[in-house]
């Protein structure tokens, strides 16, 4: 499904974005069930709902009110919809994924939705996604599909091409895993992002080592992201699963081989968040995990 061309720039960049990944109707159901969640989290003052180990499914930004709804998080939407089951595990994502891995096959890692609500003030600081989803090898793709149209404006994603080829950072500060990289690193590293944006059912497949961040949406449109974290088969995570769902390990490419891959990677363990989403991390405002 994907050109070489289009692999062999995923792999020198870091990134590939593919327009029409998904269609019109594929599309349309996953936003249905997102805007239901969206009208409920109107009756909602604090994150709410359970995932499997226990914290809230659905994060709420500060600004949040029944009148300007701010959904900014829904963990592992797998388990509560058909229609992102199926986009996860069994579409043209999963599959061009699999592609972008190679090797033997590729699994699912976990799965989640992080939207901007028109006018909200979510945003992602500089970061890597490895230090929060360590593996034995790093052969590990982060697919942000475009729910609704992304633009150069409402908050899009913020990569550094070439980047997942240099330095894993740290993101720890102070004895606490904070999520980013310190603001030295973002000085030095992180002026010159380019913006990854497109139409809806367009997907951004992203390294797992690449440097990446988003600002809030200042805009009236949506910028909603369904994003799915797949590995290699044969990548041994390390340390618990941020994100746990029970559909983490599902084969979505490829086949079994029954091996584990090693290769050379340093960084410290991350802390796995208490409240409902890394934002709190990010933010500060979570309690060093126990």
């Amino acid at each position: 499904m994907l050109e070489q061309w289009q692999i062999d720039q995923y792999h020198e960049q870091g990134y590939l974005v593919v327009n029409a990944v998904l269609t019109d109707k594929e599309v349309a159901d996953l936003q249905a069930d997102f805007d239901a969640w969206v009208e409920e989290s109107r009756s909602h003052d604090a994150p709410w709902g359970d995932t499997i180990d226990g914290r809230a499914r659905f994060d709420i930004e500060e600004d949040h009110t029944p009148e300007h709804p701010s959904l900014r998080r829904v963990t592992s939407p797998t388990e509560i919809s058909e229609a992102f089951k199926r986009t996860a595990l069994e579409s043209k994502v999963a599959q061009m994924a699999g592609q972008l891995i190679g090797g033997h096959g590729a699994r699912l890692h976990h799965s989640k939705i992080n939207s901007k609500l028109p006018h909200t003030a979510t945003q992602v600081k500089w970061h890597q996604d490895f230090p929060f989803t360590p593996h034995s090898n790093d052969d590990l793709v982060t697919c942000l599909l475009m729910i609704s149209d992304v633009t150069p404006e409402n908050g899009p994603l913020q990569v550094i091409p070439g980047s997942h080829k240099g330095t894993l950072f740290s993101h720890w500060n102070n004895e606490r895993f904070t999520g980013y990289v310190k603001p030295e690193i973002e000085q030095e590293y992180c002026q010159n992002p380019v913006s990854c944006y497109g139409p809806s059912g367009s997907v951004c497949f992203m390294h797992t080592r690449l440097l990446h961040a988003s600002s809030p949406n200042e805009t009236e449109f949506p910028r909603t992201l369904f994003i799915s974290v797949f590995a290699a088969e044969d990548a041994l995570p390390f340390g618990e699963n941020p994100l746990p769902s029970l559909h983490t390990g599902t084969l979505v490419w490829g086949k079994e081989s029954g091996e584990i891959r090693s290769t050379p990677n340093t960084l410290k363990l991350p802390q796995k968040p208490k409240g409902a989403s890394f934002f709190v991390q990010q933010a500060g405002k979570d309690s060093i995990a126990e």
